[in-house]
């Protein structure tokens, strides 16, 4: 099987849930990291200079055996169903979407405030954001957490959706996004316990030293003075 999963030079949430699958099962794929040139011509042409098709002129995108699939649960169910971290019983992968998803909803709650210019009313923006909606996706995240009485939000063993929790809250963690402050993941004590097992998981850790700025890629607990992740 010939896999390629496109997207930027970014260890982001919405490659990650595909890419690592692969990597933690071992199977051989081409991480394609794009530079401004190369999307600039895809977003003109919807495809590459090499005529891989960018389907709706978005990233991540999965080329697999001369096809192309968009968008990111559909590339993460593929991944993570080659991966052995997607179920096969609909209700079960159904748990799985439904944690994706709202990784996708929080993600549409930072935007608004990525694309404020004004600076007073981005820092009000993030400060609302973490004052209300923030904690309150994560509650509804440790929630399904814990109701599901193991380590993992679905069953027993690690699938997509745990992965793109634990890359959200590194995203958070690593303290990129200017007055979200990384406490607001501290009090969610489930959340925090996830994200650490993540992290010492060997082949998790063996991509981030593997692929990340290697300065940011840390050993130890969470904590809010040395985040760790992204």
């Amino acid at each position: 099987m010939n896999l390629k999963i496109i997207y930027f030079d970014l260890p982001f949430w919405r490659a990650e849930i595909s890419r690592l699958p692969l990597f933690i099962a071992n199977i051989k794929f081409e991480d394609v990291r794009i530079n401004n040139d190369d999307w600039d011509h895809a977003k003109e042409n919807g495809k590459m200079e090499d005529g891989t098709i960018i389907p709706f002129r978005e990233l991540p995108v999965l080329h697999i055996n001369g096809e192309s699939i968009g968008q990111t649960m559909a590339i993460a169910r593929i991944c993570g169903k080659l991966g052995g971290m997607y179920p096969d019983d609909i209700f079960e992968a159904g748990k799985v979407d439904q944690i994706v998803v709202a990784v996708e909803n929080i993600n549409a709650l930072l935007s608004p405030s990525m694309k404020e210019s004004d600076p007073m009313k981005k820092r009000a923006m993030r400060k609302d954001l973490t004052s209300n909606e923030l904690p309150t996706y994560f509650g509804y995240l440790q929630d399904l957490l814990t109701a599901n009485n193991s380590d993992w939000f679905v069953g027993d063993n690690m699938t997509i959706a745990d992965l793109a929790v634990w890359s959200l809250l590194g995203w958070i963690a690593s303290g990129v996004i200017d007055d979200v402050s990384v406490e607001v993941i501290q009090r969610f004590e489930g959340l925090v316990k996830l994200y650490n097992q993540i992290n010492k998981n060997p082949r998790v850790r063996e991509w981030k030293i593997k692929t990340y700025d290697h300065d940011k890629v840390r050993s130890d607990e969470y904590s809010p003075s040395i985040p760790d992740s992204i």
